[in-house]
């Protein structure tokens, strides 16, 4: 399909999670078979696609940021915005100067084609019903690429609605790429050479309960692992009460599956998690991950907290830090609560001030720092499998890697060859937050 002459080059922005980078990479290649060159969104271009997140008030910011700066960069550029700060607040960004069209995520798959036939009608906003859709944007086959490791989409939507989420207004329902395009899929980035693949959605643990027949993603992962037995297969986040015993069993069974889970907490304090309506207790929680560590060795479990949700009083806040405190995980991720349009916290009081969540925010990061620190330090003397990216790092120039339980290491060579590779790496130190050694054996 060729482009309009006038609209040669394009720049894409990304914002927000890995699913949002999984949909960027298909519009890319949507554009690349209508001929359009990609050119990067710092240089001039002229059209701009902006693929947006609204998890946070500061998320919507950085959007508004993005379309100044490409208007600086080429003033009659065309600067179309989507995804799901488009999805849900269509009406203010397309009042945004400089704004040519706003493409929720129920439309994201047409942006091609609406940039090469725009409506003669002048319509600027093209947003429907999200939870009518059934479309599954999924990435076209990857290209050869200097990365070791790739993300694939294989969910999309949630159905669990979350007091504080905006993400099923924007998103839709839970919604899975079929078994037999997700195994394909899975084999062809293994067949471009890559050595790692990150399995990700927005509800992970819900796949292929909308596919007919229904299936599970244990099934569909040990599938995978079986036909990919050269490459490391790492899990996103997923859901605590989703996490069952077939699927620790994986872990077990698998080498190629790496030891390394993402389990959203939230909150330490079972009133907050309520009100929340999150699916689980804390008592559930600690039982969990307690089981998990006893059952696989040197796996890593990363966590999600939110500090300063509605009614979040200074107890509700202890409890949080002492569960994590006396959790064996290896790190946090950090969110301070953001009022998001739509969502039941809105009508949680009262709120807790913006002061009081940056104290509470600061003082969970530094526990993670330690917590990041314990668990790396674990290792020291000790033998990691590490596979070897392309970017070295930007503070000694050495090549670096990550393990399979998702510690970054620097190795003592920079051999060119060793990228995209597994090596074996003695760990002699940790220095600045990575772990350094010695390849033993590539």
């Amino acid at each position: 399909m060729p482009h309009t002459p006038e609209i040669a080059k394009i720049a894409v922005a990304t914002l927000g999670c890995k699913v949002n980078q999984c949909d960027s990479a298909s519009l890319i290649g949507q554009f690349q078979e209508a001929g359009f060159t990609i050119v990067p969104f710092t240089t001039f271009a002229d059209v701009y696609v902006i693929n947006t997140c609204t998890v946070t008030g500061f998320s919507d910011f950085q959007a508004r940021q993005l379309i100044r700066r490409a208007l600086r960069a080429n003033p009659q550029a065309k600067i179309a915005v989507t995804g799901c700060y488009a999805q849900t607040q269509p009406e203010a960004l397309a009042s945004v100067k400089g704004v040519s069209c706003v493409i929720g995520n129920d439309q994201k798959h047409r942006i091609a084609e609406l940039l090469q036939s725009p409506p003669s009608d002048g319509q600027k906003i093209f947003v429907d019903d999200i939870f009518s859709q059934d479309f599954f944007l999924a990435a076209p086959p990857p290209r050869l690429s200097s990365r070791t490791r790739a993300f694939f989409k294989i969910q999309d939507g949630c159905n669990a609605f979350c007091s504080y989420c905006i993400v099923p207004f924007a998103r839709g329902k839970s919604r899975s790429l079929p078994v037999v395009e997700t195994l394909t899929g899975a084999r062809r980035f293994a067949q471009n050479g890559y050595r790692e693949v990150v399995l990700t959605g927005i509800h992970l643990g819900q796949y292929g309960c909308d596919l007919h027949p229904k299936t599970t993603l244990v099934s569909v992962l040990e599938q995978i692992l079986l036909q990919n037995p050269e490459v490391r297969i790492r899990l996103s986040s997923i859901e605590p009460h989703e996490i069952s015993e077939d699927l620790l069993r994986l872990f077990l069974k698998y080498p190629n599956l790496c030891r390394h889970l993402h389990i959203p907490l939230q909150s330490g304090d079972d009133t907050i998690l309520k009100r929340m309506k999150r699916a689980y207790n804390t008592d559930d929680y600690r039982s969990l991950i307690q089981k998990i560590v006893a059952s696989i060795a040197d796996i890593a479990i990363g966590i999600d907290v939110m500090t300063g949700f509605p009614s979040e009083t200074d107890t509700h806040f202890r409890n949080t830090l002492s569960l994590l405190n006396d959790l064996p995980v290896a790190y946090l991720h950090v969110f301070p609560y953001s009022e998001r349009p739509g969502t039941a916290a809105l009508d949680i009081h009262p709120k807790v001030p913006d002061k009081i969540k940056k104290e509470r925010a600061a003082l969970l990061r530094s526990l993670s720092c330690r917590k990041r620190e314990a668990f790396a330090r674990q290792y020291l003397g000790k033998i990691l499998s590490v596979l070897v990216e392309n970017a070295k790092d930007k503070k000694t120039g050495r090549l670096k890697g990550f393990s399979s339980n998702y510690l970054p290491v620097i190795l003592d060579k920079s051999i060119h060859s060793l990228v995209n590779t597994v090596v074996n790496v003695r760990i002699d130190d940790y220095i600045d937050g990575k772990l350094t050694g010695e390849v033993i054996h590539g």
